[in-house]
């Protein structure tokens, strides 16, 4: 849902084949004739966005999936050590030692990668904020009819701000989600199963298979923008 509930707006030429003359194109919109400043600021904050988006993505399939699954597996070489040993007997401690140091720097690294994911996160709503500040600032200088002209092809700058917000919350929930599976890891006694299961979400980050930006953003704004993918 939008959290601009206090704004209300609205939300090819052909050949004759006798005479082989093409009716005029319809003209270009002043918007698209000559970008304004807004033009231009909106453009950068989405691709910010689209940026933070992707670093999002790096710290959680590079940086994260290496420490979940070096934990892991760390976990898994001590069991099968302790499994060899005679029932009865202690564990040599040269041999669980270094194993739950080397556990312990993954726990630390994966509350890192939380640090970032939530960085990202505060990025993301600061972003979001500059998008709908920018069409405050805009319908106040240019009126509120400017606003809701289309930029580029049929969005308006009422349009994304109005509608860009919403990717807030499926990161959120991923934000929450990557949370819950570094807590779950955190703990040395968890099944196998149950870790296996865990890295497995946070590999497809379930929450932003239909609701983050490459799956619902970026087709759109490649063919609403304008020099999308330039910078």
């Amino acid at each position: 849902m939008s959290r601009l509930a206090s704004f209300r707006g609205p939300s090819t030429p052909t050949s004759s084949p006798v005479q082989q003359t093409r009716h005029p194109s319809a003209p270009n919109s002043p918007s698209r004739a000559a970008e304004s400043t807004y033009h231009r600021k909106t453009r950068s904050i989405l691709q910010d966005i689209r940026s933070v988006t992707e670093t999002w993505d790096d710290i959680v399939l590079v940086d994260g999936l290496k420490a979940a699954k070096a934990l892991v597996d760390l976990r898994t070489d001590l069991d099968n050590e302790l499994s060899l040993v005679p029932a009865g007997s202690q564990p040599d401690r040269e041999v669980v030692g270094p194993k739950l140091s080397e556990m312990e720097k993954r726990v630390v690294a994966l509350d890192s990668v939380l640090v970032k994911l939530k960085k990202q996160f505060n990025r993301l709503n600061t972003l979001v904020d500059n998008l709908e500040g920018l069409l405050h600032e805009t319908s106040k200088t240019k009126g509120w009819e400017a606003v809701q002209e289309p930029l580029w092809v049929t969005w308006s700058l009422e349009k994304f701000a109005s509608e860009i917000p919403d990717i807030l919350i499926p990161y959120h929930r991923s934000l929450q989600m990557h949370m819950d599976i570094v807590e779950l890891l955190r703990t040395h006694s968890v099944p196998f199963d149950l870790s296996r299961d865990a890295i497995t979400r946070w590999v497809s980050q379930p929450f932003l298979e239909e609701d983050g930006w490459e799956a619902k953003w970026e087709d759109l704004c490649e063919a609403e923008i304008e020099r999308w993918n330039s910078k």
